[in-house]
């Protein structure tokens, strides 16, 4: 059955309407009876039932949510056969009662089999998932197949044979088809049962929660983790996250990153930091008696709020970005023990809303992870093409009307922008566009299609319909219109697309994470074992290649819809001259460039209190949602002297980022010491109160041996890390953190 049909728009009730449709010619197959319509109906039926799992999963879990699951289905459908085939006269009693009996034996294997699934996925389910980390101690088994353990594949396909030779029996009149299928399918029930059964045996059964919480303890003590990063969030937000791993891991000493939704695990970018998934506050807690002694925020939670009852561990608010929104000064802010911004701007914007942070507690670091955008190198040749970058945010949990401009502005901004010879278009929405309000995926929809027919080859126009006095005479042709974009496209390099290939496949083999059809997390968890020594530097290696690889494979004026992790935001940044966003934590990074940019004013201020309001526009050049000023703002970016902003925008670089010395990974390395000495000077004022012990100290604060950490995480130390170590190794009481103090020390 082809893909296409079902995938239209109205499919699903197209396919509940034949569902039924079926259902109801089987049963008028059974009444009457009709052999030949009972025997078509119950097999179309069966097939649709196995195609939509293929093509339309969402049908059969909404039927499922409506107790109608695939038992229920199969069960219906195999009842109104035998209702048919007690009215044939040629099949006799007995064996119409053999038959019935298997089928019933055959769902009692599978409801066996089905309770047996959910005692193995139990028993499966561990407290603690971790990737990065040694679990050879643990012993994990593999998965069962899925199969076995997913009834929604078990019953259609295990059901088949019984099916199949009751409705032989129906159009034939042999009670053999019917008894050999009916046996078959207990067979397959009865066997799955009994093979799945053996996953609860001693050699299969995986470890006691008893016994994997004390590995993770036992495992804690011996990494002696000092810095973490902690994270909780749902579907679609694990780049605020993964934005900070590079950060984290060059840090050096004993990076970790924390977890609490179990499908989070998957989502993180590759790395090689140790990743634990906490799902329970229970569990969390045991890092109270660990060496960890601070935790970075890259995203505000309500599962925050549990993990800063732990008294021994300083927390840092980091945030995922920086705008002006009013999410960029959250309240919430003020539980932690210290919010780390980029630069004055942002202490500036604390201080105006007035939320409960106090200054003193704002600490300047830069964003140390805007290392890889490279410098303005001038603008574009002459003609062009010039590269505009169109990244508008989303429309965010509030749905203000000024959020995003994909609503309002962006397909008028697009179709200027594609209107312009001069121009090469990358289009590159946030990641969460219209999980909100479906307005802006539609809007999002629209503009794609605009650009895929810029793309798209400009038919030849026809010559206009000659006049009765000129038909002796030949029609002049007509010339294309200067805005036309000419076509078809050039080629990139010969190779590139093979290029790009293998470099794809080297990326992938080193981090994409194979596993086998049907593997859970306790599998997972065996195969993200511990990393290679040199698997960092390997990755990094592989996707600066693909980058280089993926830019020249694509054909030089080609408009791009980019999507996905690949090609990553920075890298997007350094192909373009010129970007057109939304207030967001985008146009602040991209200001590490000094490129020109543009700012939509989507929302309802006038273009002056528009620029006012939001410091991170002071440089931009101001877009109302029509697009007018587009091919003016490519005039500026073509030639510099026509470019009046530059000044303002090397100002406003330092103003939102903070200083270019000392660089940004110095202050924020400053910053971790800092308030890691914050907390061991804490934990030693709590160890002279009444009922607390002592905790352990992280590396370069006590005395973990470089061989201890290797142990722990199945790896040798690396350079990094033994600079870490001996950066950490000075004496705390070297390194206070006053009130108020910026990364670099400087008191403001």
């Amino acid at each position: 059955m082809p893909a296409g049909p079902l995938r239209r728009r109205g499919a699903p009730l197209i396919a509940l309407a034949a569902l039924l449709c079926l259902y109801l010619a089987q049963f008028a197959g059974a009444l009457l009876p009709n052999a030949p319509l009972l025997c078509a109906a119950g097999a179309a039926g069966l097939a649709l039932d196995l195609a939509l799992r293929r093509w339309q999963p969402g049908v059969l879990t909404l039927l499922a949510r409506l107790r109608c699951d695939e038992a229920v289905r199969q069960l219906l459908r195999d009842l109104l056969i035998l209702v048919g085939l007690a009215q044939a006269a040629e099949v006799g009693t007995v064996p119409r009662t053999l038959m019935a009996g298997a089928l019933l034996a055959g769902y009692a294997a599978h409801i066996a089999c089905r309770a047996l699934g959910v005692a193995v996925r139990r028993a499966r389910t561990l407290p603690i998932v971790t990737r990065n980390i040694d679990t050879s101690a643990l012993r994990l088994s593999p998965a069962p197949p899925r199969a076995l353990t997913r009834p929604g594949r078990r019953m259609p396909l295990f059901a088949v044979p019984g099916t199949a030779g009751l409705l032989a029996t129906v159009a034939t009149g042999q009670a053999a088809w019917g008894l050999v299928g009916t046996c078959a399918s207990l067979a397959l029930f009865a066997g799955a049962a009994v093979h799945l059964g053996t996953w609860l045996l001693p050699g299969r059964r995986p470890p006691s929660d008893e016994r994997v919480l004390a590995w993770f303890r036992d495992w804690l003590e011996r990494y002696r983790p000092d810095v973490g990063l902690y994270f909780s969030g749902g579907s679609g937000t694990a780049y605020q996250a993964n934005m900070w791993l590079t950060t984290l891991a060059g840090l050096g000493g004993r990076p970790l990153v924390v977890l609490r939704e179990r499908a989070m695990v998957q989502q993180i970018a590759a790395t090689d930091v140790p990743i634990v998934c906490l799902p329970r506050v229970a569990h969390l807690m045991l890092l109270e008696r660990s060496s960890l002694r601070m935790l970075l925020h890259p995203a505000n939670a309500p599962k925050t709020s549990q993990v800063l009852r732990i008294p021994t561990i300083k927390h840092a608010f980091t945030n995922h970005g920086e705008s002006d929104k009013l999410s960029s000064c959250n309240p919430y802010a003020k539980v932690y023990d210290q919010v780390w911004v980029a630069g004055p701007a942002a202490r500036k914007r604390y201080a105006l809303a007035d939320v409960g942070v106090d200054d003193r507690d704002v600490v300047e670091v830069g964003r140390p992870q805007l290392a890889p955008i490279r410098p303005y190198e001038g603008p574009p040749p002459a003609g062009g093409p010039v590269t505009v970058l169109y990244a508008p945010t989303w429309e965010g949990w509030t749905n203000d009307p000024g959020n995003t401009s994909v609503l309002r502005g962006g397909e008028a901004v697009v179709k200027a922008l594609l209107a312009d010879p001069r121009v090469r278009l990358l289009y590159k929405p946030h990641p969460m566009t219209g999980s909100v309000n479906p307005k802006a995926a539609a809007a999002d929809a629209r503009i794609r299609a605009l650009i895929a027919r810029a793309n798209a080859p400009a038919p030849e126009e026809a010559p206009p319909p000659r006049a009765p006095a000129e038909r002796g005479a030949l029609a002049a042709p007509v010339r294309p219109r200067a805005a036309r974009r000419p076509s078809p496209a050039p080629c990139p390099a010969p190779g590139a697309a093979a290029e790009l290939a293998r470099r794809t496949e080297e990326l992938n083999a080193l981090t994409a994470r194979a596993f086998r059809p049907g593997a859970d997390e306790a599998e997972r968890m065996s195969v993200q074992t511990a990393p290679e020594p040199g698997r960092a530097e390997a990755v990094a290696a592989a996707t600066e290649a693909w980058r280089e690889a993926f830019w020249a494979a694509q054909p030089p004026g080609t408009h791009l819809v980019l999507t996905g992790g690949r090609p990553d935001l920075y890298g997007c940044f350094n192909q373009a001259d010129l970007l057109i966003s939304d207030v967001s934590s985008v146009v602040a990074d991209y200001l590490a460039s000094s490129k020109p940019y543009a700012v939509i004013n989507s929302g309802p201020l006038p273009a002056a209190e528009f620029r006012a309001a939001n410091p991170t526009v002071r440089a931009a050049t101001i877009l109302t949602p029509d697009g007018a000023g587009v091919p003016e703002l490519i005039d500026a970016v073509l030639d510099p002297a026509l470019d009046t902003l530059a000044g303002e925008r090397a100002a406003l670089k330092e103003y939102l980022l903070g200083p270019a010395e000392p660089p940004s990974p110095v202050r924020f390395r400053e910053a971790v010491r800092a308030l890691c000495a914050a907390g061991e000077a804490r934990l030693a004022r709590q160890a002279r109160l009444p009922g607390w012990g002592p905790h352990p100290g992280p590396p370069g604060l006590g005395d973990t041996s470089p061989a201890d950490a290797a142990d722990a995480t199945g790896a040798g130390e690396t350079p990094g890390e033994a600079a870490g170590e001996a950066a950490g190794a000075e004496d705390p009481e070297e390194l206070p953190i006053e009130r108020g103090a910026s990364a670099s020390g400087a008191r403001r």
